[in-house]
């Protein structure tokens, strides 16, 4: 049995069906999907029916992104976040052409039901972008901060790595998970492809709403899969690209 830690999938339904034929996920793998199912490429819909449905197969942990909550925001009352809008909302609203009433009803009960965090058997945290209690997630004092901070991936990556987890200058938020996985923040604003790893945090945004890949890293082996890239699997379309 695996654990599969799942990016930001954004809308590119072809990508995800690669990603875990890739894999070779089986139903006894468990998925921890990362949130941003939606926004981008032009499926998300469909993405959103599909999680649905491999829910129903494997055991599935969907943690929500910033862009589920305005999608789910839009969904509830038919307000237009106007970034969203602009970051990829538009293509959403225009996938769902062709969907009823009662499947839109589905798809918001399934973002009403997804988690803000994970946290599994071995201390393992599992969140969209981070968080800024020195307490750990359960203080956390804004549920947004789960799918907007970036500062717990910046603090990582400027850490002195010779600073051992006993010592007090050891940052506190860092000290509660015996590992933190995240999406939101694209490695390829690093100039990286594949998933970043800083003391003990993995980065698994590998931009798939840009010219990236969508990834999935086995959380026990670190082994990684990824699919092609998402622009090269939707070659009429912009992504994210012109935002």
């Amino acid at each position: 049995m695996r654990t599969l830690a799942i990016g930001d999938i954004h809308g590119g339904l072809k990508a995800l069906t690669q990603l875990l034929e890739r894999a070779g996920v089986a139903k006894d793998d468990t998925l921890i999907f990362l949130g941003d199912y939606v926004d981008g490429w032009s499926e998300s819909a469909q993405v959103i029916q599909y999680l649905i449905e491999l829910s129903k197969v494997n055991n599935c942990n969907f943690i929500k992104g910033n862009h589920d909550a305005w999608c789910e925001q839009w969904l509830a009352s038919g307000f237009v976040n106007d970034v969203w809008f602009q970051h990829g909302g538009k293509e959403t609203i225009e996938s769902y052409n062709g969907f009823s009433e009662d499947d839109k009803k589905a798809h918001l009960n399934f973002f009403e039901d997804m988690e803000m965090y994970h946290i599994d058997v071995k201390n393992r945290l599992f969140v969209h972008a981070g968080f800024t209690s020195m307490h750990g997630v359960e203080k956390e004092y804004n549920v947004q901060i789960f799918y907007f901070d970036r500062t717990l991936w910046e603090m990582a990556l400027t850490m002195d790595k010779r600073i051992k987890k006993d010592s007090s200058l050891y940052p506190n938020r860092l000290k509660h998970y015996s590992e933190i996985y995240i999406g939101h923040t694209p490695t390829l604003n690093y100039n990286r492809t594949e998933p970043m790893n800083a003391v003990n945090v993995w980065d698994i945004d590998t931009g798939a709403a840009f010219n990236g890949r969508l990834s999935a890293i086995d959380v026990n082996t670190k082994e990684v899969f990824q699919s092609d890239r998402v622009m090269d699997l939707y070659p009429n379309e912009n992504g994210r690209n012109k935002n």
